[in-house]
């Protein structure tokens, strides 16, 4: 199966999509990685949502990519008498650390490192934001805060600190137990919540110890101030827009979309951009208006891939969700427009063999009319290479690695077949030739620009640059 679009798009599992029956509806729908949420489920459903998504890609003879979402530090407040109370704008409330329930003169914060980090004039955002305090006064195990806005507040909603940084681990002791767990499993891809500092990327990539891709997951400010090392250290960062919004002013979000996406391209990262996309398809079969200019203004940033979370998830039609993702992406790329930011907008290659060849690939296959651009890789770097480019032609990946190519899933324009081996670069001519053919990309006759490194299995070591046309029989390369 070929998808007609570059960009990716990753839908994310729930009640409403775990069975092997809806999850194959939604690859078919385009959906080509699974998002499975640690903030939610059992292990024991991610369980048995892996084995259904890799049922279904034995069924449908192509690889998919599987996302592990770890919850992250979640800072919440304690309990109430009521259940609940009303802060009225004006008036001071306190957080404490006494751990008898609340009621509208204070309640207890259970996070000492909240304590440690304040300040008088830091403001502390409630409830996704919808409730703003700002500190006082404070001590060791108390703070005043006057209320900056109000509102309906219950048990145990969510605290975030805009202007601090926290000195907590992104990885919990339940995201180390989550994340050996679904390594265990075979996933492909773990996202880190609530990254500050590239240390805490550090940390999660010596436990990885390369047995998936690290995505960290940029929502917090503080993780804006280090951006470069944090992108550096990752293998690709998600615009994680629904805490980013509540911690950075709701204006700046559009900006920063764009920021994030053009350093991921430059720095040859991917980068997807996920949160609220199409969120009224939770409920409706019909996105906004808005929520379509939303995705297409992702796509014609050229981020890798698009991410949907409810709707997929627990919404009533995430199918459908999947399917209009799809017809978004689709007819942004074949828009001139789009074809001339992505011509525009290509980073300068770096100075290494490689990125010379990689950068050459797209300037031939382009002036002749390839019909693709073939790369051969075992860790998926030379692919990754040819992806940055943004070519104009197809790109189609050869591995001998499964796994590589359920990683490549996430990467814009990649068509990975795996379980290809060659022998010498004769051999991978041929095979390329014959691939091409078999999944559609080329016809006899069709020219095909083809890279690889020498000698094979070396990892980045893309040296070789070839123009084969694809003999008579659609098998073989000429030169």
């Amino acid at each position: 199966m070929r998808r007609n679009r570059s960009t990716k798009i990753i839908a994310t599992l729930g009640p409403a999509s775990s069975d092997a029956e809806t999850i194959r509806a939604l690859f078919e729908a385009g959906a080509d990685v699974f998002r499975l949420n640690f903030s939610h489920g059992s292990r024991d459903d991610h369980a048995r949502r892996h084995g259904a998504i890799r049922a279904v890609e034995r069924a449908v003879g192509r690889p998919i990519g599987i996302l592990a979402d770890l919850q992250g530090p979640k800072l919440r407040l304690g309990t109430f008498r009521e259940g609940k109370v009303t802060l009225v704008k004006g008036a001071v409330f306190r957080l404490d650390r006494r751990p008898e329930p609340g009621d509208g003169k204070r309640v207890n914060l259970p996070h000492p490192e909240i304590f440690a980090a304040v300040r008088p004039g830091l403001d502390l955002l409630l409830d996704d934001g919808r409730i703003r305090l700002r500190v006082e006064n404070l001590a060791a195990d108390w703070m005043d805060t006057r209320v900056l806005a109000g509102g309906a507040l219950s048990d145990r909603k969510g605290v975030n600190l805009p202007g601090a940084v926290l000195p907590l681990d992104a990885l919990t002791p339940k995201d180390r137990e989550d994340l050996a767990f679904a390594l265990d499993l075979g996933i492909d891809w773990v996202a880190l919540s609530f990254v500050q500092r590239p240390e805490d990327v550090a940390e999660a990539r010596k436990l990885v110890a390369g047995r998936a891709g690290v995505l960290a997951k940029i929502e917090k400010p503080a993780a804006l101030e280090r951006l470069q090392e944090v992108i550096e250290l990752s293998d690709a960062i998600m615009v994680a827009r629904g805490d980013l919004g509540v911690e950075a002013p709701l204006t700046e979000v559009p900006a920063l979309q764009k920021r994030l996406v053009r350093a991921a391209r430059r720095a040859g990262k991917s980068v997807v951009v996920a949160t609220q996309m199409l969120e009224s398809m939770v409920q409706s079969p019909q996105p906004t208006r808005a929520e379509v200019s939303d995705v297409a203004t992702a796509v014609y940033d050229g981020a890798d891939a698009i991410m949907l979370s409810a709707e997929s998830a627990s919404g009533a039609y995430p199918v459908e969700a999947v399917a209009m993702m799809d017809s978004i992406a689709r007819q942004v790329e074949m828009d001139p427009l789009y074809r001339g930011i992505m011509d525009a907008e290509h980073a300068n290659p770096e100075a290494t063999a490689a990125d010379a060849i990689t950068a050459a690939a797209r300037q031939v296959a382009e002036t002749i009319n390839a019909a693709a651009i073939v790369t051969y890789t075992t860790s998926g770097s030379t692919a990754i290479r040819a992806a940055r480019e943004r070519p104009g032609v197809n790109i189609l990946c050869l591995t001998p690695a499964i796994q590589t190519a359920r990683r490549l899933a996430l990467t814009w324009g990649i068509h990975c077949v795996p379980n290809v081996d060659v022998t010498n670069f004769g051999d991978m001519v041929d095979k390329a030739c014959r691939v091409a053919c078999e999944h559609g990309f080329a016809r006899p006759g069709d020219r095909l620009v083809i890279t690889a490194g020498v000698p094979f299995g070396t990892p980045g070591a893309t040296n070789i640059l070839r123009i084969a046309r694809v003999g008579a029989d659609g098998t073989r390369g000429l030169g």
